[in-house]
């Protein structure tokens, strides 16, 4: 008993110094933007004049509006997108679907920086057949195609839980192929169309490699400002603004984990009253 205490000691004594190694860098970026002097090593006293700054300047606030359009964009279409798929991936047999699948997932596994440059590289090829510059257009692209793959992955789960007669059942009942889809299958899945739009946004939000090799010379995401801005100098706003960030990505994950911990838990409730009807 005394080894299994000792054990767990340890391991919870190591659980925490890895968490204090991730997560005390971004603590200390937090309580330094509200520090009152421009200094990274002394605090001087509180004050919320860095996120006034940085409210008023209109490069952060042309990147914010980019980055938010690119990413609502991108999320709405690759969820619509992805659920479609999803959908005709669950209608396929099953080793063309165990395939697909696998392609699905290279995208999710794969180096960003990999993606990156080769959407670089594809965009820089067809340009010289279409005449296009790297630019929004190439930039909502490529956060479309590495989303997509996000929602697949959410809604398809939601897709084997469901009954496979219920589609073949709402059409004998007098429902055209549409309603079938909007009025019984679309409900039964749209925890998991929700859930990916949510990743698919905050997946898009969170970027900087690949927006880094896709965006061109024009614009700029939130992320890539930050970059240029740590470059030439380490200002109070860049702390301001990734705190921000920090804090709309960690409230996004929040949301869809809590979403996620619901749906099993009614999951649970509703096979349990099927296992027990009397109750």
């Amino acid at each position: 008993m005394k080894s299994v205490g000792k054990h767990r000691g340890a391991g919870r004594l190591l659980t925490g110094l890895v968490f204090l190694f991730l997560y005390l860098p971004i603590i200390v970026l937090v309580i330094f933007s509200f520090n009152s002097s421009k200094s990274r090593k002394v605090w001087s006293g509180f004050t919320f004049e860095w996120y006034k700054e940085l409210f008023s300047d209109q490069m952060i606030l042309n990147s914010f509006y980019i980055t938010i359009l690119v990413a609502v964009l991108a999320a709405v279409i690759a969820t619509i997108a992805g659920t479609f798929a999803a959908i005709g991936f669950f209608n396929m047999k099953k080793r063309p679907r165990g395939i697909l699948l696998a392609i699905n997932n290279l995208p999710v596994i794969n180096a960003d920086i990999i993606t990156g440059v080769s959407m670089m590289l594809l965009f820089v090829s067809a340009r010289s057949l279409f005449r296009f510059d790297l630019g929004f257009g190439t930039l909502l692209i490529a956060h479309i195609t590495f989303n997509i793959p996000y929602v697949i992955l959410s809604v398809m789960p939601k897709l084997y839980q469901l009954d496979n007669n219920l589609f073949e059942a709402a059409q004998d009942l007098g429902a055209s192929w549409f309603q079938a889809f909007s009025k019984v299958i679309l409900p039964e899945i749209r925890p998991g169309i929700i859930n990916g739009l949510l990743i698919a946004f905050t997946m898009s939000l969170d970027d900087f490699v690949i927006s880094y090799f896709t965006a061109g010379s024009q614009i700029q995401t939130l992320s890539m400002t930050i970059y240029s801005m740590a470059r030439k100098r380490i200002s109070p706003e860049i702390n301001a603004l990734s705190t921000i960030l920090f804090g709309t990505v960690l409230i996004l994950l929040l949301v869809v984990n809590i979403r996620e911990i619901r749906q099993e838990k009614k999951l649970k409730k509703s096979s349990g009253k099927l296992l027990n009807p009397l109750d």
